[in-house]
């Protein structure tokens, strides 16, 4: 018995011999297309997760300088490597006369501000 009895889908099969499926160009078109779809995919969330994160950044260091230092004329955080307080977001109170001071370290992710809320002696 041969394999063409035993599998009847394969009756009309013919092999394409050593000649590719598809051509060079085809496969490169191919690639092309999908590395471009990924990116397609990939890069928006990139810039979203950034924006955002600079936006949470700005409003905690914000509340953090409005805390910390009533005088200073501004606030605004900066993304470090090698930072004051390691790596993460970075506040910075901006002075009158220049001369950002380091304020607090807002970490990787910055959430809202947790600023310690003085007790009261009820």
């Amino acid at each position: 018995m041969s394999d063409l009895e035993e599998q009847p889908e394969l009756a009309g099969y013919e092999p394409h011999g050593d000649k590719p499926l598809r051509s060079r160009t085809t496969v490169w078109i191919i690639r092309a297309l999908v590395i471009l779809g990924i990116a397609a995919l990939v890069v928006p969330e990139v810039f979203t997760t950034i924006s955002l994160g600079k936006a949470n950044a700005q409003r905690a260091c914000q509340a953090w300088v409005d805390y910390a230092v009533p005088d200073a004329t501004g606030a605004i955080a900066h993304f470090e490597l090698f930072g004051e307080g390691g790596i993460g977001w970075q506040c910075y109170s901006v002075g009158a006369f220049g001369g950002d001071h380091h304020v607090a370290s807002l970490g990787l992710i910055p959430g809202p501000a947790k600023i310690p809320t003085p007790r009261s002696n009820s």
